[in-house]
C-alpha cells in the first residue's frame, strides 16, 4: 500500500508564490493535478518527488506502512516530464540499460517488451537526440517504466503523441490503477484529467 501525504506545502521563486499552504492526500489509484500554464504543476510535482525543496511544508511517502526516504523512494518512483531529458549521444536501448543499471534493479522490464508495448519499438536502436518530439515521448515513458515502478509521475504525458500514443498512456493508467499503484497525473487536457479518480485544481497566482 502507497500513500502519500502533503501537508502545508508551499513553494516561492523570490517574490513569486507558487503555490502556498497545499494540503491533500493520495493512495492507489489516479490524481489528477489541474491548472493553467504557469500555474505550478510541473513545480509541485517536482516538490512532492524530492527534486525540489518546498519552501514550507512537508510531502510524507508512506509504502508498505513505512516512511520512506528520498533514496528508497528513486527506487519505486518512475517520472517523465518534458523537463527530463535522456542523453542524445546514447540510443534508446542504451539509455534504459543505463537508468537499469544505476538504479541497480533487479525487477526491471525487459526493455525490447517495453518499447514494444509503447510503440517504440521501430527505433529501439536510434540515437534519442535523432528521434522527434513524440518518439522522444515515447522514449521518456520508457525510462520512466522501465524498473517497474510503483509511484509513476506524469507531467502533461500526452503531450506531442498521436492518438495511438495517447491509447498507450491509457494502458499505462488502466495498469497502475488494476495494481493498486499511485500516478500523480499533471495536465491541462482535458481528456487527460477525464482518466483521473480525483483532481486538485491549482489556480494561478
Amino acid at each position: 500500500m502507497i500513500n502519500l501525504n502533503v501537508t502545508s506545502i508551499s513553494k516561492q521563486f523570490g517574490t513569486n508564490l507558487v503555490f502556498s499552504d497545499l494540503s491533500f492526500s493520495a493512495e492507489a489509484g489516479v490524481l489528477g493535478i489541474a491548472g493553467s500554464n504557469g500555474s505550478g504543476k510541473s513545480t509541485l510535482l517536482k516538490c512532492i518527488s524530492g527534486l525540489m525543496k518546498p519552501s514550507s511544508g512537508e510531502a510524507e511517502w508512506v509504502v508498505d506502512g513505512h516512511i520512506t526516504n528520498k533514496q528508497d523512494l528513486k527506487q519505486i518512483m518512475g517520472f517523465a516530464a518534458p523537463f527530463i531529458q535522456l542523453y542524445e549521444e546514447l540510443t534508446v536501448t542504451e539509455n534504459l540499460q543505463f537508468i537499469t543499471d544505476i538504479k541497480k534493479s533487479s525487477g526491471s522490464a525487459n526493455a525490447a517488451e517495453l518499447l514494444d508495448e509503447l510503440g517504440a519499438a521501430e527505433f529501439a536502436d536510434s540515437h534519442f537526440g535523432e528521434l522527434s518530439t513524440g518518439q522522444q515521448q515515447r522514449a521518456k515513458l520508457a525510462a520512466a517504466l522501465i524498473h517497474k515502478p510503483r509511484i509513476l509521475l506524469l507531467d502533461e504525458p500526452g503531450s506531442n503523441l498521436d492518438k495511438k500514443g495517447r491509447e498507450v498512456i491509457v494502458g499505462i493508467i488502466n495498469r497502475f490503477r488494476k495494481n493498486e499503484e499511485l500516478i500523480l497525473l499533471a495536465s491541462n487536457q482535458t481528456y487527460e484529467l477525464d482518466l483521473c479518480d480525483r483532481v486538485i485544481d491549482l489556480q494561478p497566482k
